[in-house]
């Protein structure tokens, strides 16, 4: 590690759906109608884990990619969002989680934007020998025999989902003790959720899920690191040529049956006090976080109504212009976590959530993206998820999914339930 790593990143053809080359047993990949990255294969250049320790991990693995980068020698004559050399990242909601945040450089990386493909190559320096450097350094392209070969995806497959540590009566036993505390001033929102476990069939082809998400909720991000698999709506912010923006989702409806009580929905959402207000929580934390390392920041117009396919959100675009010269791994450690999954005041919010959900949340609404050597990248907040174990091998495949709801004054517990099952829906349907 000490000699650095040597990257390439190259033009070329390709026909192919990004997912072929993703590996089946853990795919790596950030997918938003058809354009993104996947890593190929399962070969990594590092793997950073950051358990529990005294610094935060999310500092942890800042320094860890500092380290990286600095060292790097960089080749990229595509000079895209997601070209060079770039690092998957999976961090955890909660520093007091026993989970851990994860940094994953892939060896290989293809990728689409803009209807312009490419792939990267990643290298310990010691390893980049002549025949390497000479496949990928043509200005018309990699050599074809330098491109992997795709997978077609694997078999269908359905998966298995029950009760996990929360149960439906006891989140509403959790969700009235937040009401009760939000009456004596304790806090202002928190967010509960609760969690679904289950099993996947042994050797499932766990891209599967990945097109399942992508295709049925085009406008989220679909994302794939670590075993962390979902489609969240919510850009936690994105950072690319010192251009900062982020997308602010709080306040939820089920969308109607029909046209007319879809408009209904919509009209009721709009016009909703508690949402309203829960929304004006996420906003001003967002901005604040935000403005020490910003300038021009515009929050302006919001909010508007978002419709996905199984519900309607209250939505906010954020714009600014970097300011500092932050990162985007270090913008979203600053916005992390935000009103719309934690809560306001948020140490308020954190005790909150450790005292009434009887699981940990590991990576459930803590940030997931990418990051590139220039300090660009897109983030995420893991929402519409499910968390696979994907270490062993043989044996039926564990996962763990997760919802939650915003719990502000005025929020019924019979409402909030039904809106953590509208959220499941997502990864529920794909499952099965």
């Amino acid at each position: 590690m000490s000699a650095g790593l040597v990257v390439q990143t190259r033009e070329f053809d390709l026909a192919d759906d990004l997912l072929a080359y993703a590996d089946p047993a853990d795919p790596r990949a950030w997918l938003r109608r058809g354009d993104g990255i996947v890593a190929v294969g399962s070969d990594t250049a590092h793997v950073v884990r950051v358990a529990a320790a005294s610094e935060p991990r999310t500092a942890a693995l800042t320094r860890a990619w500092d380290d990286i980068r600095s060292s790097a020698r960089i080749d990229d004559a595509v000079r895209l969002p997601g070209t060079g050399l770039v690092a998957f990242a999976a961090l955890v909601f909660d520093e007091a989680s026993a989970a851990d945040s994860v940094l994953i450089v892939p060896r290989t990386v293809i990728g689409r934007h803009g209807g312009r493909t490419w792939i990267t190559r990643i290298l310990d320096a010691g390893d980049a020998d002549g025949d390497v450097h000479e496949a990928a350094a043509s200005a018309a392209g990699p050599a074809a025999d330098a491109v992997p070969a795709p997978t077609a995806l694997g078999p269908h497959w359905a998966g298995t989902l029950g009760p996990g540590a929360q149960s439906a009566q006891g989140y509403q036993a959790s969700v009235r003790r937040a009401l009760a505390a939000i009456a004596d001033a304790r806090y202002g929102k928190v967010v509960l959720a609760r969690d679904l476990v289950g099993t996947v069939p042994a050797g499932s082809d766990l891209r599967r899920l990945v097109r399942a998400l992508s295709t049925e909720y085009p406008d989220t991000w679909a994302f794939a690191v670590d075993g962390l698999i979902g489609a969240s709506p919510e850009t936690l912010v994105t950072a690319q040529d010192g251009v900062v923006t982020a997308r602010v989702l709080a306040g939820t409806t089920a969308r109607g049956a029909d046209a007319v009580t879809d408009a209904r929905a919509a009209a009721s959402l709009a016009d909703s006090p508690k949402d309203n207000d829960e929304h004006a929580f996420a906003v001003r934390s967002v901005v604040a976080s935000l403005a020490p390392h910003t300038a021009a920041l515009d929050a302006e117009g919001g909010p508007f109504i978002l419709e996905l396919p199984n519900l309607f959100h209250l939505a906010t675009d954020v714009r600014a212009r970097l300011s500092d010269g932050a990162s985007a791994l270090d913008l979203a450690a600053a916005l992390h976590p935000t009103a719309a999954v934690a809560g306001t005041p948020t140490d308020a919010a954190i005790a909150a959530i450790r005292e009434l959900e009887p699981f940990d949340r590991g990576r459930y609404a803590g940030p997931v993206g990418w990051i590139d050597a220039h300090g660009n990248g897109e983030w995420a907040i893991a929402l519409r998820c499910a968390q696979f174990d994907v270490s062993g091998s043989g044996s039926p495949i564990p996962l763990t999914a997760y919802a939650g709801a915003g719990i502000v004054a005025g929020s019924d517990p019979e409402a909030e339930l039904l809106e953590t099952r509208v959220k499941f829906r997502p990864i529920v349907d794909a499952l099965a």
